[in-house]
């Protein structure tokens, strides 16, 4: 016989089939199979992309390695270079046998040859079109910039007069000291020359007494233009420009071809 439940007794919800848990309860269900498969798709596509981005870098890091050993080689540059080839990917690019572009810094690059030796304190090189041949001692460009800096104390040490920035723009000052005659100052101006050359003119005494031994001196290091010797053989000086710490020379050509001894002589 059926019985009423008596009033205040608990009910187990849960005999009749509803869930104690409440309205609150989440359910967790499996994503459908269509977007599982674009779950693993996506996946795949990153892990193959990552993979090409990693396979791409270390043909990168080679073909830098190549040129910096190339440059180091024909140069005779103490040190390697450090070479960055840009664009992406690498690969394809090899592939067609040419890097679009790649930028070279080298410091301290030794003179050869000189009876002025002149250093280039550093030389930064962009290159469009780099095809390296079968051997890592050699790598044709189709076209070149360059800009060669060459610090006051490397002018300095070479022209045997103390070298410095002038009063005004593209001319540097030039100081002859001696034991007994003192110091004189002139200043000059600064330009590019046929030859790979940087000449000085325009001399104008600054300070001091122009004696015959201080005259001597500063003639002798800036009558004759001073030629760079250890800039790659194909480039051709075009400007120059003197800033707070020496002056910025810079080159263009095309095809230009490094390999040992390679260096422009003229």
């Amino acid at each position: 016989m059926y019985q009423s439940q008596p009033e205040g007794e608990f009910v187990n919800e849960s005999y009749y089939g509803e869930s104690h848990y409440g309205d609150a309860a989440v359910y967790a269900s499996p994503p459908p199979p269509r977007r599982r498969r674009g779950i693993v798709i996506a996946a795949s596509l990153v892990a193959l992309l990552v993979s090409a981005v990693v396979v791409d870098r270390a043909a990168a890091a080679n073909a830098e390695s190549r040129t910096a050993k190339a440059f180091q080689e024909g140069m005779g540059t103490l040190d390697r270079p450090s070479v960055h080839v840009s664009g992406f990917p690498v690969l394809t690019q090899l592939a067609r046998g040419s890097l679009h572009h790649v930028d070279i810094t080298a410091n301290d690059i030794p003179t050869r040859g000189a009876t002025r030796p002149l250093p280039v304190t550093k030389l930064t090189v962009g290159l469009d079109g780099l095809k390296t041949s079968g051997s890592a001692e050699e790598a044709h460009a189709r076209s070149v910039e360059a800009t060669a800096f060459l610090s006051y104390d490397d002018l300095s040490s070479a022209l045997g007069v103390r070298i410095s920035q002038g009063d005004e723009a593209g001319r540097v000052d030039a100081t002859a000291s001696l034991p007994l005659a003192g110091d004189v100052t002139v200043s000059a101006a600064v330009s590019a020359a046929s030859g790979n050359r940087i000449a000085f003119s325009d001399v104008r005494a600054e300070q001091g007494e122009l004696l015959p031994p201080l005259k001597s001196l500063l003639d002798k290091a800036l009558d004759q233009p001073i030629p760079l010797r250890n800039i790659p053989e194909g480039l051709r000086l075009r400007s120059v420009t003197t800033t707070e710490d020496g002056i910025d020379a810079r080159f263009t050509g095309r095809s230009v071809t490094f390999r040992p001894d390679s260096s422009s002589s003229a």
